[in-house]
């Protein structure tokens, strides 16, 4: 069996919420899953380093933000985040391979969407796809902060 989920991640991984924020957000969250199920299902965490939000086999490319080369999941990419988690992901500052360019792990470009963070609401099994661009506005509201969204499938 798979497991689908639809997360939302701060756009700087090393932001959190307080409590207040965090309930606010996913109340808001909350009242756009399509029922209880999908509701019991969501979770909301903080974590003490930065995490890898991945999006499992939905994941298709990865791109250089800078210049657009094909950096691929494996080789590289791969070996750069098992060094950054070893390291407790204390900088997600990197050079491009392809390009020298120094930019993010967080701002390369995902194809599908993923990213990194200390707190993530997470919904399991949300019976649903994407926020619309109205709804995510609405959980950004309610949290105080700019959020990516990410959809994962394992």
């Amino acid at each position: 069996m798979s497991d689908n989920y639809l997360t939302v991640i701060p756009t700087d991984p090393y932001w959190q919420p307080s409590q207040a924020e965090a309930d606010h957000a996913a109340a808001v969250l909350s009242e756009m899953l399509p029922d209880s199920d999908a509701r019991s299902g969501m979770q909301v965490t903080w974590h003490d380093n930065v995490e890898v939000v991945h999006c499992g086999a939905n994941l298709e490319k990865i791109s250089c933000s800078d210049c657009g080369a094909d950096l691929g999941p494996s080789g590289w990419w791969g070996e750069t985040v098992s060094e950054r988690y070893c390291d407790g992901f204390s900088t997600l500052v990197i050079t491009a391979p392809c390009c020298g360019a120094e930019t993010s792990l967080n701002e390369l470009v995902y194809d599908w969407p993923m990213g990194f963070a200390r707190f993530r609401i997470e919904v399991l099994y949300p019976n649903r796809g994407w926020l619309t661009d109205e709804e995510l506005a609405s959980v950004v509201d309610a949290l105080g902060h700019p959020l990516r969204q990410i959809l994962a499938h394992f």
